[in-house]
């Protein structure tokens, strides 16, 4: 059931169980990953309507994505406040950064804009799963409930993405860049260090 579920995500490879059990243990590390998480999130979808203010379609289903990611770090950080816990700096994102090589360059504007959501996609699909696995397994009901609504809401996020892609390429192109993403992604996940201090 788990891996169906997963594979409804795209997912090629579920996150290590030992992940939860070390994130649950680091609280305050977690909350303080995620809150920047959802920081680059909005700035992401800020920057393409600035990159494609022409993309009407575009513009039209980022500029919520952008107030939601945005209330999601305000959220993220009220949660830190009531527990006496500080937002503190931004940590490295070493699975962002090795996702970031992914896309391929060169190519048109609109196969340009197609790795950009793709890679969107990607990572609001992993974090769907990880604040899934977080409401499951985390003591805090409050916090349960809270990474239960997030994960609603990335999922969200996830299918317009992928289906935004697919209005400014063809499907068979689109969902052929998807397998190499995900395909990537699983090798990533697979040799990147268990970090229960980040939520990637």
């Amino acid at each position: 059931m788990e891996n169906l579920k997963n594979n409804l995500l795209g997912l090629q490879l579920p996150t290590d169980p030992r992940w939860v059990d070390i994130a649950t243990m680091n609280v305050e590390d977690i909350l303080v990953d995620h809150a920047y998480c959802e920081q680059k999130a909005a700035s992401s979808c800020i920057s393409l309507i600035v990159q494609y203010p022409d993309k009407a379609d575009l513009v039209a289903m980022m500029t919520p994505v952008v107030a939601e990611e945005w209330s999601h770090f305000e959220r993220v950080v009220e949660q830190l406040t009531k527990r006496g816990m500080a937002l503190g700096k931004m940590r490295k994102d070493e699975y962002v950064a090795r996702l970031s090589k992914v896309p391929k360059k060169g190519g048109s504007r609109e196969q340009q804009l197609v790795e950009k959501l793709l890679m969107n996609a990607l990572i609001e699909a992993r974090s769907c799963e990880r604040f899934k696995i977080l409401s499951q397994n985390i003591e805090d009901e409050e916090l349960q409930k809270f990474y239960y609504e997030l994960m609603i809401s990335e999922a969200g996020h996830y299918k317009n993405f992928l289906a935004l892609a697919k209005t400014y390429m063809p499907e068979d192109y689109v969902m052929e860049r998807w397998r190499a993403f995900l395909e990537a992604e699983a090798e990533i996940i697979n040799t990147l260090e268990v970090r229960g201090d980040r939520m990637h």
